[in-house]
């Protein structure tokens, strides 16, 4: 299948090394603060070493303070999807697409050729927010746009280890998706630990620290784990396993192999 540019991997040359298992702090990758109210921490983007992953163009850290978002603007080609992480933001798009996310809820927005959309915070406390765009497939270019959101509630859970582990996109998650892509979340309590689920033969795994600190332990070390952290992995990966010194939060992206 014919592949778009923007489908294909870009990594700043030398960020790498070649082994099944890399670790990188946050502070590997750019934290921004373009205006008052937005901090961003980008591990993936144009911005980030880590430039592009097979589709993905983004997954950064959004954290948007009270009475204040992004107001009206359009997008085209891309499906987006956003994991809420912490307080509320209210989504409409131009298709009558709208809705309020809470803590834990997952959303998808599909642009189509077109879409208009904003997302707001117009609530008392910050919200914190990964977004992740995907550049959508070219056989799904032609559907219209569209929206989706789910509930915490509502996804499909199992356990790893003592971590709860949400399915977001692929597999047997309730999301639709247009995009060549797994997306899970775990959840590690305190003093508890897991296993790092090795990406299948066509898979690489970019796993992304939303919240917590812990260790991760591979091939006889040790390493601190915290916020932001990066974690990326190839289908050699032998055992990973991560302690939860607070609850630790995971986004773990299988995606076509980009390693």
């Amino acid at each position: 299948m014919m592949r778009f540019a923007l489908q294909e991997t870009e990594i700043k040359p030398g960020f790498l090394t070649d082994a099944p298992f890399q670790h990188f702090p946050a502070d590997a990758f750019p934290t921004m603060h373009p205006v008052h109210w937005l901090h961003s921490h980008f591990a993936v983007g144009g911005w980030s070493p880590l430039q592009r992953l097979s589709g993905m163009l983004t997954a950064h850290m959004t954290q948007i303070a009270p009475q204040n978002g992004f107001t009206w603007h359009p997008h085209r080609g891309l499906e987006i999807y956003t994991w809420m992480l912490e307080g509320q933001v209210y989504h409409e798009d131009s298709t009558g697409g709208k809705g309020i996310l809470e803590t834990g809820d997952i959303q998808r927005m599909f642009s189509g050729d077109y879409i208009e959309h904003q997302e707001l915070n117009p609530f008392d406390a910050p919200a914190r927010v990964i977004q992740i765009w995907f550049i959508a497939d070219r056989q799904h270019r032609g559907l219209p746009p569209h929206y989706q959101q789910l509930k915490r509630g509502e996804l499909p859970t199992r356990t790893v280890g003592d971590a709860t582990v949400y399915s977001l996109i692929g597999d047997d998650a309730l999301m639709d998706s247009h995009v060549d892509a797994r997306l899970t979340a775990a959840l590690v309590p305190a003093n508890g630990g897991t296993t790092v689920e090795k990406p299948r033969a066509w898979e690489d795994l970019f796993l992304y620290v939303t919240d917590g600190a812990g260790t991760v332990s591979y091939g006889g070390q040790t390493t601190p784990l915290k916020q932001y952290d990066v974690i990326l992995a190839t289908p050699d990966l032998n055992v990973a396993t991560i302690r939860a010194e607070s609850e630790i939060a995971l986004l773990s992206f299988y995606l076509p192999k980009f390693l």
